[in-house]
């Protein structure tokens, strides 16, 4: 009977390393390396002057979006060319945006200060 037992624990054991060995390789796929972003065109980012906010599949998307208002030292103008790239990639990897324009934005971020 403590045979089954340790078969049943080694298999649960394997499990549970297999798992884990699976969740590192997915996280270190999901992320963009320092490598690979400074491989991508200037056009795969939303702020492409700065290269910030890459735009290479549905979560860097939402994230993009997400952070849109903290991009510092850029004109209405910038911002304006950004959001027509987000709306294309949104487009693109079906990714659903509520806001009609990044002003819209601004005034969300605005009303959860207070």
């Amino acid at each position: 009977m403590s045979t089954i037992k340790k078969e049943t624990s080694k298999h649960s054991t394997q499990k549970v390393t297999t798992a884990k060995r699976s969740a590192r390789v997915a996280k270190k796929s999901s992320t963009l390396s320092t490598a690979k972003k400074d491989g991508l065109p200037d056009s795969s980012f939303a702020f492409a002057n700065q290269r910030k906010e890459p735009l290479i599949d549905a979560k860097h998307v939402r994230n993009a979006i997400a952070r849109f208002m903290q991009v510092e030292d850029v004109s209405d103008i910038e911002r304006d060319k950004a959001w027509r790239r987000i709306k294309a990639a949104a487009k693109k990897f079906e990714v659903e945006i509520s806001e009609r324009g990044w002003r819209e934005l601004s005034r969300k971020s605005e009303s959860k200060k207070r």
